[in-house]
């Protein structure tokens, strides 16, 4: 089925690259053209579905590269979690994972679950049997016994454990390894959040058991030790990237920033979306520091990804542009976050047909109302919402379906869905 979508400008996702009256032509789960509305129009066929979106602006669906779907943002997180069982809790990561994709987020990593139930979830999604966004998914992450995240079953105790548990997820369908380097805050049990939770062995072992599977490993890392360690080891991605002293305060390391730039090692920060409120606090003092330190990697060109931790105390899962707005605040400009939250974390996770509106690359779009270049809240409330070519959310901003095999998945305006196998009707022009 082809689709024709023409919007006041495109955005392809890299800085500084759009097209006024522009079109992008999807055939299924593929973009097959883009360019001025009129060129790509010819291309179409006369069966393509149009969808017309003025006044606004088309760019490639968002990722959040940092999310916990098995956790609900509210005040108790880690208590409901433990008192959820298995199926309660999938049906829970369902609802928040198409929370997640009806707000433009149309990729998730999700970087901590237990017994594997965000694997099937991302199956599910992939295989058409359920609405939603991409994920990514890590599974169970690897920490010592009680360390920072033990609830989510990933512990392990020496080196055969490590390789072990790596296997284990690689054989489950595991697209990444994660780590828990060092401590952390939700965890009662966890060393402090500066304190290494593995030796720089350890972390060596992980890195290449990992490799030999094909995965690539994401360190949670507060502590700069536990960071120079991850660096140093080869992990993709340092999460939180905190860069804690021993003992408390701070420490940050040119030597070990540099490294990240060199190779390629991303930061993502997890900021939640109330990052305004976080600083304040924290304190004028403090708040300046930690937006210092952000500031000098950037100066140092350490690559960086945004994500939210969503799923976290506080930390929704539909806040996603609000999260944004910490970037701009710390200098960057807006074309350059846009592009972080599209192309740039796209090929951080390894997506190589994501993040980018260009021929033969998946159908994941968003149309916004007005022009995120000029003010990033437009990202809030799109108007189109795309997956693999799927729709979720149409030109009315309603919740959309697709076909089935006998699950309903959502609702189109006042169209009925029948269950079974029946199809559902097209219709087969849309405006805005």
């Amino acid at each position: 089925m082809q689709r024709l979508i023409t919007a006041e400008t495109i955005l392809t996702g890299r800085a500084g690259q759009s097209v006024p009256k522009g079109a992008v032509l999807v055939d299924d789960d593929r973009i097959v053209a883009i360019g001025h509305r009129d060129d790509v129009s010819r291309q179409a066929s006369n069966e393509a579905v149009l969808h017309e979106y003025a006044g606004h602006t088309v760019l490639p669906g968002l990722i959040n590269c940092h999310v916990h779907l098995a956790l609900d943002a509210s005040s108790e997180p880690l208590q409901h979690y433990l008192d959820s069982d298995d199926t309660d809790l999938l049906l829970a990561m369902v609802g928040r994972a198409q929370a997640a994709a009806r707000s433009g987020v149309t990729t998730l990593r999700d970087l901590g679950d237990r017994n594997g139930l965000v694997f099937h979830l991302r199956d599910a999604i992939e295989h058409g049997a359920l609405a939603g966004p991409r994920i990514v998914a890590a599974g169970a992450p690897l920490t010592p016994p009680s360390g920072h995240c033990h609830f989510f079953g990933g512990e392990v105790d020496g080196e055969d454990d490590i390789r072990a548990r790596i296997h284990d997820s690689a054989a489950r369908g595991a697209d990444l390894i994660k780590i828990m380097a060092s401590g952390g805050q939700i965890t009662p049990t966890s060393p402090p959040m500066w304190a290494s939770q593995f030796t720089g062995e350890q972390l060596h072992l992980a890195v290449l058991e990992a490799n030999s599977a094909g995965l690539p490993v994401a360190a949670h890392a507060h502590g700069t030790e536990a960071i120079a360690a991850a660096v140093d080891a080869g992990v993709s991605t340092i999460e939180h990237c905190t860069w804690m002293a021993n003992g408390g305060g701070y420490d940050t390391r040119d030597d070990v920033a540099k490294t990240m730039a060199e190779h390629g090692i991303h930061a993502c920060l997890a900021w939640p979306p109330h990052w305004r409120a976080f600083l304040e606090r924290l304190g004028p003092e403090r708040a300046e520091h930690i937006v210092n330190r952000v500031r000098w990697m950037r100066d140092l060109g350490v690559p960086m990804i945004p994500g939210t931790d969503a799923g976290l105390r506080g930390s929704h899962f539909t806040g996603f542009a609000e999260a944004l707005g910490l970037y701009e605040h710390l200098g960057f400009s807006r074309d350059e976050i846009i592009e972080m939250a599209t192309t740039t974390a796209a090929k951080a996770l390894g997506l190589s047909d994501v993040g980018t509106i260009a021929p033969g690359y998946s159908a994941d779009l968003i149309a916004v109302k007005g022009d995120p270049r000029s003010n990033l809240d437009r990202l809030n409330g799109p108007g189109l919402v795309m997956v693999r070519g799927m729709l979720i959310v149409g030109f009315d901003g309603h919740f959309q379906h697709w076909e089935t095999s006998g699950s309903v998945v959502g609702h189109a305006g006042s169209v009925s869905i029948t269950l079974g196998s029946s199809s559902v009707g097209v219709v087969s022009r849309e405006r805005s």
